[in-house]
């Protein structure tokens, strides 16, 4: 027999490992998951204002128990855009009780979105506000000069959006808008008009109960005054610059006040005014949806139809070198085109 043999068999194999007790890592062993809490207590809420990452939030509306609240929103919407407007489902704190924040934690579908870009060659949109179902367009008839281009503008960005749009007239008292109404002949749009001592507050008011009506207009219009007035909140007034001819940005944020009328309520959604109103978001097909009253003659057009300058047999140019559409017939098919070629040069560019 070997020494070596002896000695293999005094040796110390070590300690036996199955005897070491070895604590788990509850975070290590737990599956990733992307399942996030049902939050089946959420109760629904509409954002009435954004301000610096809180939320302004009416709770229980229309209810006894009325009441506005303060949020913040989760971190799984860090990506989800939230505005005035959206119907929120909130969880946490919903008492309103000074100091209190709730936090939003998912948004409900849906019915509309009013957007802009800035300009027309942008892919990025804005969301201005959700929900909404009506857009109240307010221009002044003089100081500063109503632009029809920019009216037809937000008529296209209504329409896209499913939008039924009103249109206000302020300031008649210094120039008679007949000659600008006469743009819009042939469309199905309200207007109302407007002078210091003749406000038809009670016709609008009329137009706001059981809506979601969205104010929108150029700097300097008269838009906020009118807010107040229907709404008696106390929106900051704007004056034009004498020697630019420019309004002030006076609204800076968007806002949900209600309107209260004898015949019931609404919301009015007060923005900020603005100089442009980019619709590089929009499908150009649409575009023509806007102007209704050329768009039936539109029918007759050859399939694929520019409707620009230089369409062969356009029904629409035909009509307005006949004269069959008044003599505000041009000026429609001009603002059109200018639409339409905005959008053709940006397909050329991309």
């Amino acid at each position: 027999m070997s020494w070596l043999e002896d000695f293999e068999d005094d040796q110390d194999d070590g300690p036996d490992e199955t005897d070491i007790r070895v604590r788990p890592n509850p975070k290590a062993n737990r599956p990733r998951t992307k399942r996030r809490p049902a939050h089946a207590d959420a109760v629904i809420a509409r954002v009435l204002g954004v301000d610096r990452g809180r939320y302004a939030v009416l709770v229980d509306e229309d209810g006894p128990q009325e009441r506005r609240i303060t949020a913040t929103r989760a971190r799984e919407l860090r990506k989800q855009a939230i505005v005035t407007g959206d119907r929120a489902r909130v969880v946490g704190d919903i008492s309103g009780a000074e100091g209190t924040l709730a936090r939003i934690v998912g948004i409900e579908e849906r019915t509309s979105l009013l957007r802009r870009s800035a300009d027309d060659t942008d892919q990025v949109e804005r969301i201005i506000v959700a929900n909404a179902d009506q857009m109240l367009i307010v221009v002044a008839a003089a100081d500063p000069e109503p632009r029809a281009r920019l009216v037809d503008r937000y008529l296209v960005a209504a329409l896209d959006a499913g939008i039924r749009p009103l249109l206000v007239v302020t300031k008649t008292d210094l120039a008679d808008p007949s000659a600008f109404l006469a743009h819009f002949e042939g469309l199905d749009l309200e207007v109302f008009t407007s002078a210091p001592d003749d406000v038809p507050l009670e016709r609008i008011g009329e137009a706001l109960i059981g809506h979601s009506t969205v104010f929108v207009g150029h700097s300097g219009v008269g838009k906020s005054t009118l807010v107040n007035a229907l709404t008696g909140s106390e929106r900051a007034i704007g004056h034009v610059n004498v020697v630019t001819g420019r309004g002030r940005h006076t609204s800076s944020s968007t806002v949900s006040l209600r309107y209260r009328g004898a015949g019931g309520s609404g919301w009015v959604i007060d923005t900020p005014g603005v100089r442009s109103f980019g619709l590089g978001h929009v499908d150009p097909a649409n575009i023509l949806g806007a102007f209704t009253d050329l768009a039936l003659i539109a029918e007759e057009c050859p399939r694929g139809c520019t409707h620009l300058p230089d369409a062969p047999d356009c029904a629409i140019v035909e009509a307005v070198a006949e004269g069959r559409l008044g003599p505000g017939g041009a000026a429609r098919l001009d603002s059109l085109q200018r639409l339409l070629t905005t959008f053709s040069d940006r397909k050329v560019e991309g």
